[in-house]
């Protein structure tokens, strides 16, 4: 096999620029259920051939060579640079414990955000700083995972990995002091299941996930079998207690819950990306209980403090209602319902903080509204009680309970920046505090509509639209279109002061809230998952013929953008609607259907995307993979595709498949380029100079591509 050589030559802005360096096809041919299915870019999987690191060196050099010529480049980094070096400090995970308000911070220039304690919200200067990733890793390589203080305020263990990778070690700290005060934990947390950890009420250890050591597992299950493991600090990690796990799914994903009255531990655990669920219970003898099972389809537990459980059931409820299970009592069937099923949907998260959360008397809940969302509040009976007031289109993140039953939460909007509210259910009020964010850039002249598409079979989907008041609907306006569409992650109203890069030159940024995703409970979701994957292409096609139709934009002047999941729809469109849109930037994207179980995190979304084993499934999958449908001779849009090196979610030798697909598919002339990066993965963690550039590239290509000019 020779070489990589300049084969043909491509149209970048009006420009004859040298094209791509050639990929050699070296065609593999796989059965399955008697269906024949050639694999022309095998070869391109394997990271260790160093052809394949010739081959991406030459990608990289190639997308350089086109990135950093584009005329508009340098003003753009100049006004990203601008936008995301606003010295203004914004605060998110908040936690509160024994009268000590902790959270991570970010301020720029820092390239990476760090863990600070305060007093109150109404404090935010007399932070101190106690853990900085920045000190401790000077090129912003070190990033923080998560962190869970002790219920005392007197210690922190936090996560930490390098480069995106997600490979947490966990490292305890002194709140007073600031220092390490134990041995570093290793392989507490990875990109396939996470992690997580609960204190014991006196601090003296904690409970928490690993995967397996050395010898304990064969290598290639190193990211898989995450355990609970118990560590009393002081003492050396090797004495460490085993404590669940045994018998849980090589993909079984694991969150812990301790009780601080009682010491009792709540366990989650998923199935991969299921989204069914087991709970457990250890009681203060040290012994386990499994209270629920899957197919008791309750998605949430919370412990209350009273020791009661709330549990969110979608059990013949597919929009979630919500159960109390008195403490003691261990027998779902004692469990009394007391908030209904109602038109909107109850959410739930395993990945992130619970979005209903439990304080003395109250009960706070999150509900999805077709992406915004809104809290309401209930006493611990279901009995509805005033909330706090929450804005129109915006979206609510995490809820901190306060002392009694006061909350803070967190909230944006398209065009408000993040801000932390708090609510005090006595004087039935809602006031800012003092962590609120700074804007860089003016969003007062930005409108926001909400418009319905068609989708093929009818249903009617939601377009969210961001524009310059009094933008002219004839069809010229730059539009920048973006989804995602599954996992039943509900895709809400979110401030990205980067967008005014797009919005202040005439464009018009859209966010359609598809199928597969959670806005309109779990039925939304399953009629986008598995066998049903289709409706979700469908559902964003049919939001880039509205964008067109409506005059705001025209299929010249049209481009999408997705990522991860979000990035298997972006290759969709390329294969099912390559007309419909000018350009395409897809990050850490997944594109070869048949392959991607193979990989580790691949194994994890068997139950959303489903499995080449199953003859149903194996159909389906084949019928959409990008990669297997693009058709040669094709013209296709110009197409930015982005990966990073150490992205341990989204294996990057799907963006090097699919953009040697794409290169030798094509026949438009423009440009299929691919950039990878050597310092980040699937996102996380990402610092803030390599956020900088990959928005440089990404705004100064679809510039171009749509011959967006001016300011």
């Amino acid at each position: 096999m020779h070489r990589f050589t300049v084969l043909v030559l491509v149209l970048i802005g009006g420009c004859v620029s040298p094209g791509p360096p050639e990929t050699p096809r070296s065609p593999v041919v796989d059965g399955y259920h008697g269906v024949e299915v050639v694999d022309d870019y095998r070869w391109l999987e394997d990271w260790s051939d160093a052809r394949v690191r010739s081959w991406s060196e030459a990608q990289n050099a190639h997308a350089r060579e086109v990135l950093d010529n584009l005329p508009a480049a340098e003003e753009i980094r100049g006004r990203v640079e601008e936008i995301l070096r606003f010295e203004s400090t914004s605060y998110s995970s908040l936690d509160w414990s024994a009268g000590t308000l902790f959270a991570i911070e970010r301020r720029p220039p820092k390239e990476q955000p760090f863990l600070v304690a305060m007093a109150s919200p109404d404090e935010p200067g007399g932070a101190r700083v106690l853990v900085d990733p920045n000190e401790i890793d000077p090129s912003g390589g070190t990033t923080i995972d998560w962190y869970v203080p002790s219920f005392d305020a007197r210690r922190v263990a936090v996560s930490l990995s390098k480069g995106g990778s997600e490979s947490g070690d966990l490292h305890v700290f002194d709140t007073e002091t600031g220092e390490r005060i134990d041995e570093v934990i290793p392989r507490v947390n990875n990109g396939t299941a996470g992690g997580d950890l609960a204190w014991t009420p006196d601090r003296g250890g904690f409970f928490y996930t690993r995967y397996p050591r050395s010898g304990e597992r064969a290598e290639e299950d190193a990211a898989f079998y995450q355990q609970v493991w118990f560590h009393r600090v002081g003492t050396p990690a090797a004495s460490d207690v085993y404590e669940l796990g045994e018998g849980f799914p090589r993909v079984g994903e694991i969150r812990l819950q301790t009780d601080p009255s009682s010491g009792r531990v709540l366990a989650t655990l998923q199935d991969g990306d299921s989204g069914r669920f087991e709970h457990h219970l250890r009681e203060t003898d040290g012994t386990w209980t499994r209270f629920t099972r899957y197919e008791d389809r309750i998605v949430q537990a919370r412990l209350a403090p009273d020791g009661a459980l709330f549990l969110i059931s979608r059990h013949d409820a597919p929009r979630g209602r919500i159960l109390r299970l008195d403490a003691g009592r261990r027998d779902l069937a004692e469990a009394e319902t007391i908030v209904e099923e109602g038109p909107d949907t109850i959410v739930s998260d395993f990945y992130g903080a619970p979005p209903t959360i439990a304080t003395e008397k109250l009960l706070y809940v999150t509900y999805q509204l077709g992406g915004p969302s809104t809290i309401r509040c209930f006493d611990h009976q279901g009995r509805p009680c005033p909330g706090p007031e929450v804005a129109g289109v915006s979206s609510v993140g995490r809820i901190v309970a306060l002392s009694g039953d006061s909350i803070l939460y967190h909230s944006e909007s398209y065009t408000v920046p993040p801000s932390w509210y708090r609510f005090d259910p006595e004087r039935q009020r809602t006031e800012d505090t003092a962590l609120s964010s700074d804007s860089p850039v003016d969003f007062s002249g930005i409108e926001v509509a909400r418009e319905l598409a068609a989708s093929r079979d009818g249903t009617p989907v939601p377009v969210n639209v961001v524009r310059r008041t009094g933008t002219a609907l004839d069809g010229t306006n730059p539009a920048l279109l973006t989804g995602y569409g599954g996992f039943g992650i509900s895709i809400g109203p979110r401030f990205d002061p980067v967008a005014m890069v797009w919005l202040e030159r005439g464009g018009v940024l859209a966010v359609a809230n598809i199928r597969g995703g959670g806005e309109f409970g779990e039925e939304w979701h399953r009629d986008g998952m598995s066998t049903r994957k289709q409706n979700v292409f469908d559902d964003f096609s049919a939001a880039m013929r509205l964008l067109i139709d409506r005059g705001y934009t025209s299929s010249e002047r049209l481009a999408i953008r997705g990522g991860s999941n979000g990035g298997l729809l972006m290759g969709a469109m390329i294969a099912q609607h390559p007309a419909l849109c000018r350009a395409v930037v897809s990050s850490v994207g997944i594109y070869d259907m048949l392959r991607v179980e193979l990989s580790p995190n691949g194994a994890f979304n068997i139950p959303e995307f489903g499995t080449v084993e199953d003859p149903e499934q194996f159909r389906a999958l084949h019928a959409y993979s990008p990669y297997h449908n693009l058709g040669d001779g094709t013209p296709l849009p110009a197409v930015l595709l982005l990966t990073g090196a150490n992205d341990p979610r989204v294996d990057p030798m799907q963006s090097r498949k699919m953009t040697a697909r794409l290169q030798a598919a094509t026949t438009s002339g423009r440009p299929i380029l691919l950039r990878t990066s050597g310092n980040t993965g699937h996102g996380g963690g990402t610092p803030l100079s390599a956020r900088i550039e990959e928005l440089t590239d990404t705004y100064a290509f679809l510039f171009s591509e749509l011959g967006v000019t001016g300011r």
